[in-house]
């Protein structure tokens, strides 16, 4: 008899210590499953959880779960028949491309595992996050990927009912919680070096709100470039705080304008205040020679016709990938201390962070 759709057997497994993987010292995954039986990871999913799958595959995977000495994860499979198969996302907004190239790489990597996803946005808003957060937990949703709007998200019921969260792109203060992160001060750094060395003499920064972990950081890299070349200097005259949107770049610019000894270049720390920094720079008739650019993440191809701008893509597809790939392994049964993976911005390997 074929099992109903989203059944789930009392078969579970964890993995043994992989010490070569990025999260050394936590469970295996069964992306490791999928690699040794030479399949991929949704067919080891449907094979460990009693879904149909052809006998050839089954036996493959057999094969290598026998050959990495897997054993009955009791916990996990508790957890499992309390859960569905969606995963929650709840990133801050859904216009910044930004976090749109993050959910489709959280949604790649649980689609192949047979996830279904749903995409929340907070708007950067503490109650409609918390409102999410409440919907899946009362939908019993497998987990949940989480850019956190605050500091603090009401995060203490889900973890008490065992439901995996990741953190994306911030991390969440004071709750143990696996995070996957970009190295944010080392690009702000490469970014503001750039602009030194195309010959500009006083490099500005817009970043985000105060209280935003990655502004704090995009600002920290800048700052300590600007620091070394304006010693005698405080940084924090060519320094503004914006909201990470079009509007908040446009008026962070104006305000950098108006600057007694203005600078001649500024790092903007995202997207989307870039193309409002811009705005600011054609309302004002300053040209590309006048004022350099760098930014942050991509942007679009029209405002890219803008020479001058300096452009560091942050790679938020992966990001999400990662993150996706860390929730499943707690879904999996992995155990362990809460994981801190920092992504290299130039590519390579993911560098825990313990």
């Amino acid at each position: 008899m074929r099992p109903p759709r989203g059944y789930r057997s009392e078969i579970d497994i964890k993995l043994s210590p992989d010490p070569a993987g990025p999260y050394a010292g936590a469970m295996p995954t069964i992306y490791e499953v999928a690699s040794l039986a030479g399949v991929s990871p949704a067919t080891v999913s449907r094979v460990i959880n009693g879904l149909p799958v052809s006998g050839a595959y089954a036996e493959r995977v057999r094969a290598a779960a026998t050959k990495l000495n897997f054993t009955p994860n009791p916990t996990a499979r508790r957890l499992r028949r309390r859960s569905s198969q969606v995963l929650a996302l709840i990133i801050p907004t859904i216009e910044n491309p930004f976090f749109t190239s993050l959910a489709r790489g959280v949604e790649d990597v649980a689609q192949g595992a047979g996830y279904s996803l749903v995409l929340c946005d907070s708007d950067e808003r503490h109650d409609k996050e918390s409102t999410y957060l409440d919907v899946a937990l009362a939908e019993h949703m497998a987990g949940v990927v989480l850019v956190p709007a605050t500091n603090h998200p009401r995060l203490a019921r889900l973890l008490e009912r065992r439901t995996p969260v990741v953190s994306v792109d911030r991390s969440i203060r004071g709750t143990e919680v696996d995070s996957v992160l970009l190295d944010n001060r080392e690009v702000a750094r490469s970014a503001t070096e750039r602009l030194y060395a195309r010959g500009f003499r006083r490099v500005g920064c817009i970043t985000g709100p105060r209280e935003t972990e990655t502004a704090q950081q995009r600002a920290d890299g800048w700052r300590e470039v600007f620091s070394r070349h304006h010693p005698r200097t405080d940084p924090e005259r060519y320094l503004r705080h914006a909201d990470f949107r079009v509007a908040g770049g446009r008026d962070a610019m104006a305000s950098l304008l108006t600057t007694r000894r203005r600078p001649d270049a500024v790092v903007v720390t995202n997207n989307s205040m870039t193309v409002g920094a811009l705005e600011t720079l054609q309302r004002e008739r300053i040209s590309p020679a006048e004022m350099g650019l760098a930014c942050l993440g991509d942007l679009p191809y029209s405002v890219l016709q803008r020479a001058g701008v300096e452009v560091l893509p942050l790679p938020a597809r992966s990001l999400g990938a990662a993150a996706a790939r860390l929730l499943l392994d707690r879904i999996g049964g992995a155990e362990g201390p809460a994981q801190r993976i920092v992504l290299p911005i130039g590519g390579g390997p993911a560098i825990p962070d313990r």
